[in-house]
């Protein structure tokens, strides 16, 4: 094949063979395909768009990369996926807790991508969390613990660790193609008994809107049950952070918050349920367990799944005493501000993609693919739609690394929120 009149055909939005198409999908891995190549195909591709069955010949090629995991364990394997949002650690919270209910979480994540917040990146920020392992260590760690949540490895899907990359610099991240693609072919290689995919829709998701975030569902369960996947779907609320905090550290807080019952976020705590009985409904293994929300909820809120979630973190390299010591070892920025408002009345709308910009601009998430992070920068406190606020209401607390990152951050905030003299109805969290 030839690579740029494939490229070429694809901008002229004609139809490729889908054996070209598997053909290219392997090709990423290596050093056939340049990285201007790849960055022209995914412009093309964010233009004109693919069939479904070139999406579906797109992912097992990037599936068939590396090496795929085969599984011999005495539950099921199972997984879930977010498409992206602010304040959105939902992640962190569902694996321990699916494990901590007998089954096994391979969980591959990825890192922050345009203003949305990564799963590593908020790992990381936990002292000595190392994403990166071999294959063999991340077998050991989910047979022993029953979750291990990993960075791509070279070996399982590298392409996409290449078409992620480019995306995040080139403008093309919302592309329903590249987002299917990139999300099931790690998932695909992974080996799962099922999959529960949290497509967000509102003014914090990749895809704002709701018809388009339907359209990236029916897109990703289709490709993904197609390839031989069980796979389900939620389209949950962006239109404001699902937790009070934005930034790699400051979720971590919220999450164990959460898990050890000391600060519980309920829109956090609501989504992980639906989204973990949505993905065990139908698995027999769990047929007599009752209630399925019941048992998610419950397996969060009696301790099990902190637990889970403590064990996976000493196995990956970080504090062996994590679930008592977490307040003290996470990082803390060295400038805290809260930001007040001239508005009396109620949270009308939040910009919420702005809110990931002002993270990004502290530093907690990355302009360019090799920037730096600062874990402990970023916003908590954050008000939501319907609060009532004061001039002597915080509306949110900075976390800066310098009083002119925070004066200039605290002006950012501002501009997000809108409000009213009547109390609007909060959005709901699950549209469909």
């Amino acid at each position: 094949m030839n690579v740029g009149v494939f490229i070429g055909a694809i901008r002229s939005g004609q139809e490729v063979s889908p054996e070209q198409m598997y053909e290219f999908g392997t090709s990423l891995a290596g050093s056939r395909v340049s990285d201007a190549q790849l960055g022209a195909f995914a412009m093309a591709v964010c233009m004109n768009g693919l069939s479904i069955e070139a999406r579906v010949e797109l992912t097992k090629g990037m599936r068939d990369s590396g090496e795929s995991l085969k599984w011999n364990l005495p539950g099921p394997v199972l997984d879930k996926h977010s498409t992206g949002g602010v304040g959105d650690p939902v992640s962190l919270l569902l694996a321990p807790a699916l494990a901590s209910c007998g089954a096994f979480v391979p969980m591959v994540s990825g890192r922050g991508l345009g203003h949305t917040g990564g799963t590593l990146d908020k790992l990381e920020a936990i002292p000595g969390y190392v994403s990166q392992i071999s294959n063999s260590r991340f077998r050991s760690i989910v047979k022993a613990v029953g979750c291990a949540i990993v960075g791509a490895s070279n070996s399982i899907a590298p392409s996409d660790k290449r078409l992620y990359a480019i995306r995040d610099v080139t403008s093309t991240v919302d592309s329903i193609d590249l987002i299917t693609a990139s999300i099931l072919s790690k998932k695909l290689a992974v080996g799962l008994d099922g999959l529960v995919l949290d497509i967000k829709t509102g003014s914090g998701a990749v895809i704002k809107d709701l018809e388009k975030s339907i359209l990236l569902a029916d897109s990703l369960v289709e490709v993904a049950n197609g390839a031989g996947c069980p796979t389900v779907a939620l389209i949950t609320d962006m239109s404001q952070p699902l937790t009070s905090s934005a930034g790699n550290a400051l979720e971590i807080r919220s999450v164990m918050g959460t898990l050890d019952g000391s600060e519980t976020n309920p829109r956090l705590l609501e989504v992980t349920v639906a989204l973990g009985a949505k993905l065990i409904n139908e698995n027999a293994f769990f047929k007599s367990s009752g209630n399925k929300e019941d048992l998610i909820r419950r397996a969060i809120l009696s301790g099990r799944a902190m637990e889970s979630f403590s064990k996976m973190v000493a196995e990956m390299g970080g504090p062996k005493d994590f679930a008592e010591s977490w307040k003290n070892k996470l990082p803390e920025a060295s400038v805290v501000r809260e930001v007040f408002t001239k508005h009396e009345g109620y949270i009308e709308a939040i910009n919420t993609e702005k809110l990931g910009q002002v993270v990004l601009f502290l530093g907690g998430g990355r302009l360019k693919e090799n920037d730096k992070i600062d874990p402990a920068v970023g916003l908590s406190t954050l008000v939501s739609i319907g609060d009532k606020v004061d001039k002597n209401t915080p509306i949110a607390t900075i976390h800066a690394s310098s009083e002119n990152s925070a004066e200039e951050a605290a002006n950012r905030v501002s501009e997000a929120y809108s409000f009213s003299f009547a109390a609007p109805t909060p959005p709901s969290l699950i549209y469909k």
